[in-house]
């Protein structure tokens, strides 16, 4: 529940409007579940105290002071474009790789049926489930671990999964992780290195058979401890 008062709220019911129509539409984002749902979760909870004003803002959020590399909140229209681009159904078991704030977890349980969520730094952790207990979501499990050790066995538990959503970039995505998909199941990443990366959605099309499709550039930071390089190649 926000803590705003009433004329903050106001502020923030603009702000929030003017993100959706000039960051997030423009950036061909027309779903309207994800529009919708934008319109409703409040970012603002989710975004550090001294930074609430910037909660809408076309750009990345540090989530500590002082600023830790990689510990940052998406852009609005990195989170919505891969939102969309997922197709999350109500049915579908999803993994997060990299909780950080807690509102892409929280955009993913109110559209999935159940999520996991994975953040290796204990006070993430710890704020991110305070933040989604206070927006009432319950459906989101955040556990604190480093996704990558023993061949990301932390993800392995729950697997296999209809989604899996890495938040923030890597070199390459692992094929361990592409392992953990569920048939149908899709993966999205923010996939390559300065000063071009690209949005990247995999679909598990067979066995070892895969789809993919690089729709959008963007940047993001680093997720820790990712391999550089993969078995996997597009």
């Amino acid at each position: 529940m926000s803590s705003a008062t009433p004329s903050q709220s106001d502020a923030h019911q603009v702000a929030r409007f003017n993100m959706i129509e000039q960051q997030i539409r423009p950036w061909d984002v027309l779903d309207r579940r994800v529009l919708d749902l934008l319109a409703e979760l409040h970012r603002e909870d989710f975004v550090p105290p001294a930074l609430r004003n910037l909660a809408f803002a076309d750009m990345e959020l540090p989530l500590s002071d002082p600023p830790i590399e990689g510990q940052v909140m998406l852009a609005p229209r990195v989170e919505a474009r891969l939102l969309q681009d997922l197709a999350i159904q109500p049915s579908d078991r999803v993994l997060e790789v990299g909780t950080g704030s807690g509102f892409m977890a929280a955009l993913l349980g109110r559209l999935a049926g159940q999520v996991v969520t994975i953040e290796m730094s204990e006070p993430l952790v710890t704020a991110a489930r305070e933040r989604l207990r206070q927006a009432g979501i319950e459906n989101v499990d955040v556990r604190l671990a480093d996704a990558t050790t023993d061949g990301f066995s932390a993800c392995r538990s729950d697997a296999p999964w209809d989604v899996i959503v890495l938040s923030g970039s890597v070199a390459d995505v692992p094929e361990s992780l592409l392992d953990l998909l569920a048939p149908g199941g899709r993966l999205a990443a923010i996939v390559g290195d300065e000063p071009v990366m690209r949005a990247t959605v995999i679909t598990r099309t067979g066995d070892k058979n895969f789809d993919t499709v690089q729709p959008w550039d963007t940047m993001a930071p680093r997720l820790r401890n990712f391999p550089q390089r993969s078995r996997f190649t597009f």
